[in-house]
């Protein structure tokens, strides 16, 4: 298993992490198979979504803002609740195919790494299985 560090810079926000996923790829040599990218955190997930306008990410964030609100009659006492089912909400793995060495997404799909306690520096660990 691979991993690399994501530094956010706001609460919430939306990196495209695509670039670092086909590096790592690259390293490997895998020519077909799977790769599996996951976030070890309970605040912040992973999603494949539009990569080509800004707005879509924005957006996103936007509306599981008004679905999930900062503050509300959470239980949990930390002030994270909202992150939290966030990150459920969106899910703290994704599953891409490799096909001839490449990540196969469609033209407009990128992997974002999901922040939604931040500003942090978080890890996303990939892994590829050959076959």
């Amino acid at each position: 298993m691979k991993q690399f560090t994501v530094r956010t810079g706001a609460r919430t926000e939306m990196i495209d992490i695509t670039h670092h996923v086909r590096s790592l790829l690259r390293e490997s040599g895998i020519r077909k198979g799977v790769c599996y990218v996951f976030v070890p955190h309970t605040t912040a997930a992973v999603t494949i979504n539009e990569n080509a306008d800004p707005a879509v990410p924005q957006d996103i964030l936007m509306e599981l803002g008004k679905i999930v609100p900062l503050t509300d009659r959470y239980r949990h006492t930390e002030g994270n609740s909202d992150a939290h089912i966030k990150a459920s909400l969106l899910g703290a793995s994704e599953v891409v195919c490799v096909e001839d060495g490449e990540l196969v997404l469609g033209t407009w799909q990128s992997v974002f790494f999901c922040e939604f306690d931040g500003p942090r520096t978080r890890k996303v660990m990939v892994k590829f299985i050959q076959g």
